[in-house]
């Protein structure tokens, strides 16, 4: 034990101090989706404010990773987060002098969302850097963790300080936290540089041109990016379903979706525990087909058969817990398939390819539930096979599409784990 902490000290102080960060802005985000939605009582403005950080992070990811290839790796750490600090002073500003208005915080959202697209490869790549190999599951399960405690913590901690000391509280414990991290990057962490790295000469544009015929020649990658990408369609659209199912149910309401999404936080939290803790799998390809098929096939049907929180809940830790599992070994393939020098500008064309469906699959969700799946519910009988399963009234179109989202979802695993390419990275498998 005394080895590990030994071997990964810098990684621990870096994982730390961004999660302790990541906490921060985190808060601050959500109290200005409670404040936005306060001061427009509307539910399109407020998402708006999360379109305005993707929209950056799908379209530049491309190009972010082939400049973060090129750049020193804590250098441009240290200058994203120090602009996404001067965003959340902005918006405090204006606040103060009464001038915030909605269009000020789509702008500065979409700034903060370029400072991600950039910094987010730099990340990936500094922790390949601090980490050993052989601790690359372990560091995938502490990242997990992270995550999902800062997203159970995230609207507990908001709240609790807005409404004891207010909204600038919460812009103060961002700063703080902000500041911990980067004097701890300054100060104490030094990122070895990359073997064989561009010596700078190489344009922005022949960097993604490499970056885009690496995946062509690596089809393995790119199919295992492409299944994915599948994957989180579906994902997102489960995601704008989810509110429709369960807050209009007899059962259902605020609370209802308010423990649900606990639950899945909580779920995350174990599987990132397990994964820490687990030993290496003998194949990690089978894992990952496994623990993704075993999450399609449980949470989407037992949404769509389920008529109590109870049974909701338990979808949810079902379709949650092994997502950390999935996680962790893909990460360890990318990380041991793809060369150090490659994985700022491969992790970024990954991004665009894995994560370009997740809009689609938030407009898709929506539409169907409003123009398809709910107005086919309300027209049947109510001695009609779906409205047995399915139950009858508002929220019943949203169950029916669960249940076809769970068909689709055990339908794409099973395509993509018969995907020839994708078994090949299997071949020397040694982590």
């Amino acid at each position: 034990m005394k080895e590990t902490f030994k071997e990964l000290r810098y990684f621990l102080i870096l994982w730390l101090t961004q999660s302790f960060s990541a906490l921060g802005s985190s808060m601050t985000n959500f109290a200005l989706v409670l404040w936005l939605y306060g001061e427009s009582g509307s539910a399109l403005t407020t998402a708006l404010l999360s379109v305005c950080s993707y929209a950056p992070y799908v379209l530049m990811s491309i190009f972010a990773g082939a400049l973060s290839d090129r750049w020193d790796k804590r250098r441009t750490m240290l200058v994203c987060d120090s602009l996404a600090a001067v965003c959340t002073l902005i918006v405090a500003a204006l606040m103060l002098s009464g001038r915030l208005e909605v269009w000020h915080l789509y702008i500065l959202n979409a700034v903060n969302g370029l400072m991600n697209t950039v910094q987010q490869p730099a990340s990936d790549v500094a922790i390949t850097l601090l980490t050993p190999p052989r601790h690359f599951q372990r560091v995938s399960g502490l990242r997990s963790f992270s995550n999902s405690l800062v997203t159970i913590l995230t609207p507990v901690l908001a709240t609790a300080v807005m409404s004891f000391f207010g909204i600038f509280a919460v812009f103060a414990v961002d700063m703080i936290t902000f500041l911990a991290a980067f004097l701890s990057l300054l100060l104490f962490i030094r990122v070895p540089d990359i073997k064989g790295n561009s010596d700078g000469k190489e344009s922005t544009l022949s960097a993604v041109k490499s970056g885009l015929k690496y995946l062509k020649t690596n089809l393995g990658i790119l199919w295992l990016i492409l299944f994915l990408a599948a994957i989180n369609l579906i994902a997102s659209m489960y995601d704008a379903m989810l509110p429709a199912l369960i807050l209009p149910r007899e059962n259902g309401g605020e609370n209802a979706l308010g423990w649900v999404n606990t639950f899945v936080g909580i779920a995350t939290l174990a599987g990132s525990i397990i994964v820490t803790l687990m030993p290496a799998p003998k194949s990690r390809i089978r894992m990952i087909c496994n623990t993704l098929l075993f999450s399609m096939g449980t949470e989407n049907f037992l949404l769509a058969f389920g008529r109590s929180p109870f049974i909701w809940c338990v979808g949810a830790v079902l379709g949650w817990i092994s997502i950390p599992i999935m996680n962790g070994c893909l990460e360890v393939i990318f990380r041991t398939k793809i060369p150090t020098e490659m994985q700022g500008r491969v992790y970024s064309a990954r991004n665009t390819f894995q994560f370009f469906t997740i809009p689609i699959g938030f407009f898709l969700g929506g539409f169907l539930v409003d123009n398809v799946f709910e107005p086919l519910m309300s027209g049947l009988p109510a001695d009609s096979l779906p409205v047995i399963l399915f139950g009858s009234g508002k929220g019943a179109g949203a169950a029916a599409l669960s249940f076809v989202l769970g068909i689709a979802g055990v339908a794409v695993c099973l395509v993509f784990r018969g995907n020839r390419h994708i078994w090949k990275l299997e071949d020397n498998q040694e982590i």
